[in-house]
């Protein structure tokens, strides 16, 4: 499953870096994981990110272990829980000492149609935040907290003491709902092997979990290439994902789309098209000068 799976995201980006697109590929080796009847879908969305996702098999391909006993790290998911956490709800996340480092941006809040929404991915800590950015990165009362991530069982406890031992909650690297968005976007890409309506039906079945119901199922005619961008912002957060995704949309650089604090400003300016590859750093170089990517 987990080779299907990097092999079904490597397809679906394979345009973007060596010119020849492999949608077709996507499609098919998303439909092996599918077809495996392996996988489903988590029921309850929030309990793939909490201490006791090692159990969501069902949903999660592949992940890389955090354990507070064996594998004791301040990076991988301790910096995602505890970075990500305010010290004013501590126990809602189910951690000891919130670095408070991170706030997602006021764009990713707008993707949500409004509070009263019903979609249950829509988890932040608001109190005496402002939605935007205004105030300068430095002002800790910018932005809103992502409640998405945390260290609590699934009856709710803190599962360690993150001051001592970090967190307990996984990385999920790939799991199904990726896949089904993959395949998705790949058919509305032109990839051949399966139909607009299966599309449709697998989405679907993501927003229904989101929603508790059909409330937030979409049409035939809203199921669009910049819904599927859009809905992958809200199902996959911090999931390492969304680089790539405005890469492939071409939406990273440049002025395809603006975000707040883009390229360094507080209104979001355009940003040089090199930036879609990174440089190589210098240590790297500095064993291999000849290694550079172009435009470096």
């Amino acid at each position: 499953g987990a080779v299907q799976a990097l092999l079904t995201r490597l397809y679906l980006n394979a345009e973007v870096y060596t010119g020849t697109p492999r949608y077709t590929d996507c499609i098919s080796y998303a439909k092996k994981i599918i077809n495996s009847n392996r996988y489903s879908l988590e029921s309850d969305w929030a309990r793939l990110f909490n201490a006791e996702n090692h159990l969501r098999t069902n949903e999660i391909i592949f992940s890389f272990v955090v354990d507070s006993e064996h594998t004791v790290t301040w990076g991988a998911t301790t910096n995602i829980v505890c970075g990500g956490a305010t010290g004013n709800a501590e126990a809602e996340v189910g951690v000891t000492g919130a670095w408070g480092n991170f706030r997602v941006r006021g764009e990713y809040v707008a993707l949500f149609d409004d509070a009263s929404s019903t979609d249950t991915r829509r988890r932040f800590y608001s109190e005496g935040q402002t939605q935007y950015i205004d105030g300068g990165l430095s002002d800790a009362s910018n932005g809103y907290y992502s409640m998405k991530w945390s260290n609590l069982t699934d009856a709710g406890a803190a599962a360690s003491n993150t001051q001592a031992v970090g967190v307990n909650t996984d990385f999920p690297v790939f799991r199904l709902a990726d896949i089904y968005l993959m395949l998705a976007e790949s058919v509305l890409r032109g990839g051949q092997g399966a139909t607009p309506a299966e599309a449709l039906t697998l989405v679907n079945e993501i927003n229904e979990r989101a929603c508790g119901d059909q409330s937030g199922n979409i049409s035939s005619t809203e199921l669009t290439l910049d819904w599927i961008l859009d809905e992958r912002g809200r199902e996959l957060l911090w999931e390492c994902t969304r680089r790539t995704d405005l890469v492939r949309y071409g939406r990273f650089t440049g002025s395809g789309r603006i975000w707040q604090w883009k390229g360094g400003v507080k209104e979001g300016r355009a940003v040089d098209n090199k930036y879609n590859i990174y440089p190589i750093p210098a240590t790297e170089l500095s064993a291999n000068p000849n290694l550079q990517n172009a435009n470096y």
